[in-house]
């Protein structure tokens, strides 16, 4: 059985040394702040990219275009490897439909070739578990089929949760009201969101203080895993540059949860931009969303 290559996007926010140790080769949703654009070629550390939004930037982000996509995957093609391709959520992007798009270009004109791409509903390390799953599976053998049935036949029971420190950012993005975002920010007031069925960023409570709305993301997960038939499996926590929070929140699930949190890791810029500095976002299986 041939072993197939997995591909991605560098929302799924994994450390990066976990694309080089399982071989996996990821696209770049580009982020523009001021003058410069940060891609693959020219990164921003997430240290530097928070610390530029502390200090008043407004970071933009671009979607990967089809050509970008057929510039990953044409090398692998022509060296007869077949492709599963992981995207960040279409609710969120038009990433995906790009590179549904240039599959079905590539397709074409390699009529052999076996590309599949999968529209993850993810985000984040959301996504990072989407494709963490995958690399367990075609570990244990799995063929790119048996993987590619298994996430579309699971991946609502992917759970995101998640809250930000600061509203305005979630009212740039169109989430919240000037008003909501005015008001909640002097009473200090945190929100709790989720992804939904269609990938979108929801609200789905708030709660007064930090500690409060970090306690609460585990509550969620507590509701979530409680009674579901599935396998939990791994945890993954990332952060807006807030790793004393995401180390909080993580020892609060190992000791009361009796769940190991596998994975800590920065929020990247091209999320970053709408999330802003201080998210806390907790990822895991469960009942579905």
């Amino acid at each position: 059985m041939q072993k197939f290559t997995i591909t991605t996007e560098n929302t799924a926010d994994l450390p990066e040394n976990y694309y080089t140790e399982n071989e996996i080769e990821y696209m770049y949703l580009p982020c523009t702040m001021g003058d410069k654009v940060y891609n693959k070629e020219n990164e921003l550390s997430s240290e530097d990219f928070y610390k530029i939004m502390r200090d008043g930037a407004m970071p933009t982000t671009s979607q990967v275009n089809s050509e970008d996509a057929k510039a990953v995957w044409v090398p692998m093609i022509e060296a007869g490897k077949e492709i599963l391709h992981l995207s960040f959520s279409s609710g969120l992007s038009g990433t995906y439909n790009s590179c549904r798009i240039a599959a079905e270009e590539l397709k074409e004109e390699y009529p052999d070739c076996k590309l599949i791409v999968i529209d993850s509903v993810c985000a984040s390390l959301g996504q990072g578990m989407f494709v963490d799953k995958a690399v367990q599976m075609r570990t244990a053998g799995k063929s790119i089929d048996e993987v590619a049935n298994f996430l579309e036949e699971k991946k609502l029971e992917f759970c995101h949760v998640f809250t930000v420190d600061d509203l305005n950012h979630l009212h740039r993005g169109g989430r919240v009201s000037k008003v909501a975002a005015v008001i909640g920010t002097m009473i200090n007031l945190k929100p709790i969101l989720h992804v939904d069925d269609d990938g979108k960023l929801i609200p789905i409570g708030k709660v007064r203080g930090r500690k409060k709305s970090l306690l609460e993301l585990m509550s969620l997960m507590k509701a979530k895993i409680d009674g579901y038939e599935g396998e939990v499996g791994k945890v993954f926590i990332s952060h807006g540059d807030s790793l004393e929070d995401a180390e909080f929140l993580a020892k609060n699930i190992e000791e009361k949860l009796g769940r190991e949190v596998s994975i800590i890791n920065p929020i990247g810029a091209t999320i970053g931009a709408h999330a802003g500095p201080g998210t806390i976002a907790l990822f895991f299986m469960g009942a579905p969303r």
